[in-house]
């Protein structure tokens, strides 16, 4: 088609950001119905101090985890584990059969392997000769 301009930027703006989520999400509701999404954090602190979180959402009956963190100093406490304990309880709650998440990260990848995820697809040489793992846990 002659007369469709196309642009390419380096920055999104948000009117573009809606009318493209707009979109998708209207396409997407009408092949799967209404998607329920809500956004979902878990917050971890000890006493005032900020040490970690996850942050996801859930929609179409799943968890999505889009990033758990938890600060240095304070990993190997088990923290991660109830955190992503805390995010599975409420997608249940909320009517989620399963969750999923991806990794860059293999001792993340080994954690969500305790707390009973699996592999289920992987991008190997993703950067510098890392894989990204796709991982997700049905309950």
């Amino acid at each position: 088609m002659s007369d469709v301009t196309l642009s390419v930027t380096d920055w999104i703006d948000e009117s573009f950001e809606a009318d493209v989520a707009g979109g998708l999400a209207a396409f997407n509701a009408s092949q799967l119905g209404p998607s329920g999404h809500r956004d979902l954090a878990v917050s971890l602190y000890v006493g005032d101090d900020f040490v970690g979180g996850l942050a996801g959402f859930t929609a179409w009956d799943w968890l999505f985890v889009k990033w758990l963190w938890i600060r240095e100093d304070m990993r190997g406490r088990g923290l991660a584990a109830r955190a992503l304990e805390a995010a599975e309880l409420e997608a249940k709650q909320r009517g989620c059969r399963a969750a999923w998440l991806d990794t860059l990260n293999a001792q993340a990848r080994n954690l969500y392997a305790r707390c009973g995820y699996e592999a289920f697809g992987e991008l190997e040489d993703f950067h510098s000769g890392r894989s990204r793992y796709f991982m997700q846990k049905r309950f």
